[in-house]
This record gives C-alpha cells, sequence and structure tokens, in this order.
C-alpha cells in the first residue's frame, strides 16, 4: 500500500498549503498520538529548526497531542539528531521534529522518530495515515496531555556530540570555519568544536526565521569556501538548516562530499580494525567511492536514497557505516540516525589519529565525474515511466559503453526528477545529464 501524506522523509510542502497548514498538522499530531496511546504510550518530544513558521506548527501540534491525551516537551530550535537522542534519553515514546532540512523557509515538513531513535517505518507511517482518515476528537479534560519545556536540551546535545570524539584527543592547534546554514545548529556546533580546543570562525548563525539555507550550509558552498580561503582555516564544514547533514571544505578551498567524508571515515575505521562489516551508499554513490573502497578490501552495497534505507540496509547486513553524497552520514555506533555535527568530528578524529590532513586521508579516491539535473515537474505526468524518456536514457547508456551510468529517480521531497550521469573523465556528463533532463521537461510540457 503506498503512503497517501509520507514521503521519503515525513510530510514536507510548501507553508500554508495542504498539507503544511495549521490544521493539518494538528489532526497529525492528534492521529499520530491516537496510534500511540493504542499501545499505552504516552510522551512525545518536540523540536524544530529555526524557520518562521515552525512557531505556528509546533502550537498546533502541541494541541493535537494534548488532545489525544498525549504529554509534550519541547526543546525549541535544534538539530534533527539531537532530537533522536533526546527522545531516547528522556524515555520519550517518540521524537517529532519540524524541520524542511535543505529547502528554503517558506516550505516545512513534520518527521517523526521511534523511542529509539530511528525514523518510523512504512507500516508505523501507514498506521498514522489510517486514523487521519477518522475524525479528529478529544480525551476528557482529565485525561489531556500536559505540555513542558526542557530548558536544558540543548547543553545535554552538546555534550553528547563531544563525547564521540575521542576521549585522549583535542582540536587545539586546528582553525576551522563553521558555516551553521543559519539553521539548527547556530548554537550548537560552535559551542561543540570550541569546547574541543578548536579555533573557530563562525558563518551564517544568525537565524531570523527566514534567512536558512539561503544561499548558505551544505547546498550551498560557495561562502564556506570563501571564508576558508580568506581566514587560511585548515577546513571548513558546513551543515545544512536541520543538521542533519554535512559537506566540507579542504585548506586549498575544494568541496569535500558525503561520499569522501565516508571514505575518510571507513578508511581510517578500516585501518584501526574498527570497521564492522562493510560501507552502505545509495543509488547516487559515485563510482570512484566504490573502486576505492574496493582497494581496501571494504565491502560496499548501494540502497534506495534516503537515509531511511541506508540504515534498513545496515541493520540487514550487521554493518554500522553509511550514508549518501549528499552529505546525510550515519554511523550507528555512534548515533541511530544521520547527524552533520557526529560525522564531523569523525572525519576529525581520523585525521587526528593518523596525523594527516583531510588532503592526504583522500588521497586514493578518484571522484568519477557526476552531474545531476534536477527537472522541476508538474506532478501531473510520469516522466520516468514515458517511452521517449526511457529511450534517450538507453541512448545515453549505449554511447558511454560501459564507462558509465544514468540514474533518473524521483525526488522524495520536491516535484524535481533528478537526473544523473556519471562516467570516465573524457565523457561529457553534462552535455549527456542535459540531453535526458530536456526531454523529461518536453514530456511534462507537452
Amino acid at each position: 500500500m503506498s503512503r497517501k501524506y509520507f514521503g521519503t522523509d515525513g510530510v514536507r510542502g510548501l507553508v500554508g498549503q495542504f498539507p503544511i497548514t495549521p490544521d493539518f498538522a494538528m489532526r497529525l499530531a492528534y492521529a499520530a498520538g491516537s496510534v500511540m496511546a493504542k499501545t499505552g504510550t504516552r510522551q512525545v518530544i518536540i523540536g524544530k529548526d529555526p524557520r518562521i513558521s515552525g512557531y505556528m506548527l509546533e502550537s498546533a501540534m502541541e494541541a493535537g497531542f494534548s488532545a489525544a491525551g498525549v504529554g509534550v516537551q519541547l526543546t525549541g530550535p535544534l538539530p534533527t539528531p539531537a532530537i533522536a537522542y533526546l527522545a531516547q534519553t528522556f524515555r520519550a515514546d517518540a521524537g517529532v521534529v519540524i524541520s524542511a532540512s535543505h529547502n528554503p523557509y517558506h516550505d516545512n515538513g513534520i518527521k517523526f522518530f521511534s523511542q529509539t531513535g530511528t525514523k518510523l517505518t512504512d507500516e508505523d507511517e501507514l498506521a498514522i495515515e489510517a486514523e487521519l482518515d477518522k475524525p479528529m476528537g478529544c480525551v476528557s479534560s482529565d485525561k489531556l496531555g500536559k505540555v513542558r519545556r526542557i530548558d536544558d536540551a540543548a547543553g545535554r546535545y552538546i555534550e553528547f556530540c563531544k563525547s564521540t570524539f575521542a576521549k585522549d584527543a583535542s582540536l587545539a592547534g586546528m582553525h576551522i570555519v563553521l558555516d551553521c546554514a543559519n539553521g539548527a545548529t547556530y548554537h550548537i556546533a560552535p559551542n561543540v568544536f570550541q569546547e574541543l580546543g578548536a579555533q573557530i570562525t563562525v558563518i551564517n548563525a544568525a537565524p531570523n526565521g527566514i534567512n536558512i539555507n539561503d544561499r548558505c550550509g551544505a547546498t550551498h558552498m560557495d561562502g564556506l569556501v570563501e571564508k576558508v580561503l580568506e581566514v587560511g582555516a585548515d577546513l571548513g564544514i558546513a551543515f545544512d538548516g536541520d543538521g542533519d547533514r554535512v559537506m566540507m571544505v579542504n585548506k586549498d578551498g575544494a568541496v569535500i562530499d558525503g561520499d569522501q567524508i565516508l571514505y575518510v571515515i571507513a578508511r581510517h575505521f578500516k585501518l584501526a580494525g574498527e570497521l564492522q562489516g562493510g560501507v552502505v551508499g545509495t543509488l547516487m554513490a559515485n563510482l570512484g567511492f566504490e573502486l576505492a573502497l574496493g582497494r581496501l578490501d571494504i565491502p560496499f552495497a548501494r540502497s534506495k536514497v534516503g537515509d531511511r534505507y541506508v540504515v534498513e540496509l545496515l541493520k540487514a547486513n550487521n554493518w554500522s557505516l553509511g550514508g549518501e553524497n549528499s552529505g546525510h552520514v550515519l554511523s550507528l555506533r555512534h548515533h541511530s540516525t544521520g547527524d552533520g555535527i557526529i560525522a564531523a568530528l569523525q572525519v576529525l578524529n581520523a585525521l587526528q589519529a593518523r596525523g594527516e590532513t583531510l588532503e592526504q586521508a583522500l588521497a586514493d579516491l578518484t571522484m568519477l565525474p557526476q552531474v545531476l539535473v534536477n527537472v522541476r515537474f508538474s506532478g501531473k505526468t510520469a516522466p520516468l515511466e514515458d517511452e521517449s524518456v526511457l529511450a534517450v536514457a538507453a541512448e545515453v547508456e549505449a554511447e558511454m559503453a560501459g564507462r558509465g551510468r544514468v540514474l533518473l529517480r524521483k525526488s522524495g521531497t520536491e516535484p524535481l526528477i533528478r537526473v544523473m550521469v556519471e562516467a570516465e573523465a573524457d565523457i561529457d556528463v553534462k552535455g549527456l545529464a542535459q540531453r535526458i533532463a530536456d526531454q523529461v521537461h518536453a514530456v511534462d510540457n507537452a
């Protein structure tokens, strides 16, 4: 059975348009609370990123959970992985994050974590959707859920992040630029890295509700590159709006993506004898990354795109390390979900332990040229099922003659068709990707 409201990462959309409205948020919370109540659970933690609509949606969800008889604990603005952590430490029955991650401020979303800090299963989300189709009610007044604020939530999470860094190591002597995307890490990341001894320069850490992800953070790296070169830092670290993604910049201004971050961590774990099994990437993972892991005798497997699917495959293989080239990096030995701050700390831990720079740690990894073209579409057509689109994609693959690959997929969070072409350096991947993208656009506008 397909889901009606939930995508690959919760419910997401344009604020003020269904389903991101106060009414739907309240009914969603009531439905989720009703499902929880069936198993006797009665407590939920709600966090959010700093976008302006978060306050409206938070209030609506408070009302919905309370009406279902579920108590609510509020954290205020915190990174998504912080809510997954706090849901476990406070023994809450679920965690809720109000965020649209890397999207602009006019979007927002709602995602849930289980009491073990993992994303909900498809079955859980279907159960909530089934309740949404029923009329909303309200428990009796004596059974209404109470609401309170967790005053020390930020401090608890900061200490948790620091605990994942080697206890006998320090970042003293290292100059790091942090780009907080005017998002949920703005008051967390600077404290973590500074308290571990680093000299820090911080940019984009003044959220005003509408500047989140605005030409900054992990999806817009130019500002971080410029600042790293300007101040002569050792490296730069960029988070997205809700802090579950991370990208990096080396001292020369080269952008380091999620595949490269994963490689540094996996290589260190392997050489230190600490790697559990292999590494999970997604269908988008660079072929050069896979080949480099192979040279280290590290098994590699690909999942569907989406960190929830990475986690599923990790658990199925009994492995602990995986992620996406977009910067979602999961180390299940440290946290139950992707965490940008913790992933960055594991890279720094690897560099410290091996006495290497970021450039040296990546010396044996050669990334193949990869181009991703996003094609916005109406949703009224099915371009990925159209024969002409499939024919053009087949032509492109034939032209590459086994020296590259094509991947077409629909975004789970936005109305986009993603066209990816990856191939050896002498092949015009940009032109080939654009040829497929043009056909997708033509089909949608026919």
